[in-house]
């Protein structure tokens, strides 16, 4: 394959419509499209009579990132990740942190390209554990993550999705046979919030969560941005801590990250740290074992205990792990217990570097 972006690349799930429009059919929004237009997640497109991919080979970007910034605490705890995305999102979230990219509707942001097998390599090059799509949704640019992650296999690097998880069941079969670990943005546990503020739907986030554990054997953690007066009530975290824990289990890691004002939701506050710790609070009395707050600077609520022996096996210093206490598969030194996650011999932390890098 030429190391080209490619501008109509060809996809698979979508069917023709007796008017002459084409659905696309790899998320539940399923946008219906005459010749010529775009998707909601503005890079699949009618060309032709068919669905095309316009944003493969093509990113916002490359970036050299601690794994924990994913936010992943339990997948090779101290690794560094090669980290890229796209532009254009299937959400339209009004609280965006990186709205730049998801909500661009200009090529232009896509300044960068790199074909899968340059990606793989550049990852190697660098010593990274593993690769990930992120910045934006990788769902919505399947074909180019799947063809990434199987480059990126060859290279005995892993695949990392950090989605949102708004994807139907066939196209989610696929994609996820291909990534090695995921973080779901669960924004919420209530429909009227994913429908007013993120124009979309819960019930697909949790189906695919509930695939994540059931079917796969893909590791997985989640994050919730709690948002002042929307979706932040102890109520609303019940419901959500209830759930996880009897659909999921309670070995899931839950990360609860502060909101800072962005995009169309400037007139919020900052998430308070007693909101996070409350959340964490209400998260461990239904017996989950690893929750953590993001975005914010609390070591003791960012590290890792030990369930069985309460002792502290991970310390963080926001990336920067400053004590490690377990063994090359995983077990705490102290009581030998099993820890969930994917872990290998520990030799140093990459830490709070962010490195931006070139591909050519």
């Amino acid at each position: 394959m030429a190391n080209q972006p490619i501008e109509h690349f060809p996809t698979k799930y979508w069917q023709q419509l007796e008017d002459g429009r084409v659905r696309c059919d790899v998320c539940p929004q399923h946008c219906s499209l005459r010749e010529g237009k775009r998707g909601s997640c503005f890079v699949r497109m009618h060309h032709q009579g068919k669905i095309v991919l316009t944003s493969y080979g093509r990113s916002s970007g490359f970036c050299i990132d601690p794994i924990e910034k994913k936010p992943l605490n339990h997948f090779y705890p101290g690794s560094s990740v090669l980290s890229f995305g796209t532009a254009g999102c299937n959400l339209s979230c009004k609280f965006c942190q990186n709205w730049d990219i998801s909500k661009s509707r200009q090529i232009d942001t896509l300044s960068g390209s790199a074909m899968p097998e340059q990606l793989a390599k550049a990852a190697k090059q660098h010593n990274c554990k593993s690769l990930a799509f992120t910045y934006n949704d990788p769902v919505i640019f399947m074909e180019y993550a799947i063809d990434t992650a199987i480059a990126a296999k060859q290279q005995n690097i892993k695949s990392v999705a950090v989605s949102a998880g708004y994807i139907c069941a066939e196209p989610r079969a696929e994609f996820y046979q291909h990534m090695d670990a995921a973080n779901i943005d669960l924004k919420a546990f209530s429909e009227s919030f994913y429908h007013k503020i993120c124009h979309g739907h819960l019930q697909p986030v949790l189906e695919t969560l509930i695939y994540l554990k059931n079917e796969t054997d893909v590791w997985f953690e989640i994050t919730t941005l709690l948002i002042p007066d929307e979706n932040d009530s102890e109520q609303e975290l019940h419901a959500m801590c209830q759930w996880i824990a009897e659909n999921l289990g309670v070995d899931i890691p839950l990360h609860f990250s502060a909101f800072h004002p962005d995009f169309k939701m400037l007139d919020k506050a900052n998430t308070p740290l007693s909101t996070l710790l409350t959340a964490r609070a209400i998260a461990q009395s239904y017996g989950l074992n690893y929750v953590y707050c993001g975005n914010v600077f609390d070591s003791e609520s960012d590290s890792t205990y030990c369930p069985n022996c309460q002792q502290l096996v991970i310390g963080r210093n926001w990336y920067e792990l400053n004590q490690y206490h377990l063994t090359e598969h995983g077990n705490c030194q102290y009581c030998g217990q099993q820890l969930p996650g994917r872990f290998t011999a520990f030799s140093n932390s990459f830490g709070r570097q962010r490195i931006p890098i070139a591909i050519i």
